[in-house]
């Protein structure tokens, strides 16, 4: 496993446009590589039985609501508190420029 040295900390800040001083590189160098020490713990796990799942808790389940049809607001309704309206439609400040 490649180690996390103050030059790679240093590019990737470059990277994300980050400025780090000294004292910045050599703490993040130390706390990457202790978060990659870690996953390289993790990777000696035997996973070959587990079962891939998107949730840790399995128990989690997708609760839907029944797709039942029902009649929508009307026009007058549906423009009550717009601040402008013309005829049935929202009236907005125009965002491009007219031909």
């Amino acid at each position: 496993m490649k180690t996390i040295d103050s030059k790679i900390v240093k590019h990737v800040a470059h990277l994300a446009r980050l400025e780090l001083d000294d004292k910045e590189l050599k703490e993040y160098s130390g706390q990457l590589a202790s978060i990659l020490s870690y996953i390289s713990k993790l990777n000696e796990i035997d996973t070959a039985n587990v079962v891939p799942t998107s949730h840790a808790l399995t128990t989690l389940k997708n609760v839907f609501r029944k797709d039942v049809p029902r009649k929508s607001l009307g026009p007058d309704e549906a423009l009550a508190n717009a601040p402008s309206k013309e005829d049935d439609f929202f009236r907005v400040p125009q965002i491009l420029e007219g031909k």
